[in-house]
């Protein structure tokens, strides 16, 4: 049995001043200013995969479209959930009347309800087996954000286990140049973990294409609550991150589920800039500009660093330099030299003469052995 679940831990309500100035940290850390100059994430759709988006609060009204119950277990319209909710804001928030804004502030969010974590009366849908279901609920939330326009992905989400529908699924949307984000989970003081040195992988972000993200704190320091595994692609700030409620208001946020909301903003904006881009090199965009790198180049902890969006801005426009194809005529990979023409097959001139001169050679010699022999005889 399974069941996704999310990962936000709420620490306290709003300190008195302005939320600004409570996440400027956060937007300084992930270099989100200087990006703005190029692009705010317009013309991009985000699908948040998580519990129902509050589309009337301030920050997001306007820009949110609901899709349907992803786990089929319910018709009626699933009421709005405070981590969804937190988590568009994350990604999108406009900073209306001095409100939260977030990485991509004009993107539109699509809405993809499949957790209630936050409202015990309508629960988790008991999990089920691919052998039971031709697909998981996750599963039916990603092809539907692939065919309705969406151009990245948030999972906020998490489960042990991979299944089959799932991986399909990811295969399907990556193949629609959809870019997938996910939290790596918060399994990183666990007993496992200590014992072992590493984490228990989460699904989503375990699987192959899914840009896994860690939490780091206000010094760039992976959070200790975060995940440590071959998942995590990158960090972001993930411990005392301002974040929307329902309704209206604030409050502080800890986990690995803001620290992938604010990945997917970044990944709007340079989706926003790069529509073409794949989610290959999206991936590798902020992997190879990632700031605060390990010494070994990379880590389970915090992967490749922290994600700096001006600089991966810059990484995705060399990349699509260098996005080539094979064109009938004189272009080759690597623009180098042509090789050699190969030579006509048959046999050698050249061999042939000096084939042929040895032949001679050798009957003149043998002729005239003969002529010797016959006088000797005489």
């Amino acid at each position: 049995m399974r069941a996704l679940t999310a990962a936000l831990l709420v620490l306290a309500g709003p300190a008195a001043e302005p939320v600004r100035e409570q996440q400027q940290w956060v937007l300084d850390a992930l270099n989100v200013e200087q990006a703005w100059s190029v692009t705010k994430g317009e013309g991009v759709t985000v699908a948040v995969i998580d519990s129902s988006v509050d589309g009337q609060v301030k920050e997001l009204k306007g820009r949110v479209s609901a899709g349907p119950d992803m786990t089929g277990a319910v018709t009626r319209q699933m009421p709005p959930g405070r981590h969804g909710t937190a988590m568009a804001g994350l990604i999108a928030g406009s900073g209306e009347d001095d409100g939260l804004v977030g990485v991509a502030p004009k993107a539109n969010i699509l809405s993809l309800p499949m957790v209630t974590d936050d409202d015990p009366e309508v629960g988790v849908p008991p999990a089920q087996d691919d052998e039971q279901v031709s697909e998981s609920p996750l599963a039916r939330a990603l092809r539907y954000a692939a065919n309705h326009g969406a151009k990245v992905v948030s999972m906020s989400i998490g489960s042990y286990g991979p299944l089959r529908s799932e991986r399909e699924a990811v295969s399907y949307a990556l193949g629609k140049g959809v870019v997938l984000v996910a939290a790596v989970g918060n399994d990183g003081m666990t007993n496992y973990a200590k014992q072992n040195g590493t984490s228990y992988w989460s699904f989503p972000a375990g699987y192959p294409g899914v840009i896994g993200v860690a939490a780091t704190d206000k010094q760039g320091k992976r959070a200790t609550f975060s995940s440590d595994n071959l998942s995590v692609l990158v960090a972001a700030p993930g411990v005392g991150v301002p974040v929307v409620k329902r309704k209206s208001g604030y409050e502080l946020s800890e986990g690995t589920s803001s620290a992938a909301a604010l990945v997917a903003g970044v990944a709007a904006l340079i989706k926003s800039r790069y529509p073409d881009l794949p989610p290959e090199q999206v991936a590798q965009a902020l992997a190879s500009s990632a700031r605060g790198r390990p010494a070994a180049g990379y880590d389970d902890q915090t992967g490749y660093g922290v994600v700096d969006a001006a600089a991966a801005l810059n990484a995705a426009e060399r990349l699509t330099g260098e996005q080539r194809s094979v064109v009938p005529g004189k272009e080759h990979f690597g623009q180098g030299e042509d090789s050699p023409v190969p030579t006509r097959p048959g046999p050698d001139p050249l061999r042939l003469w000096l084939y042929g001169g040895g032949v001679l050679v050798a009957l003149v010699m043998f002729c005239g052995a003969i002529i010797v022999l016959n006088q000797r005889k005489e």
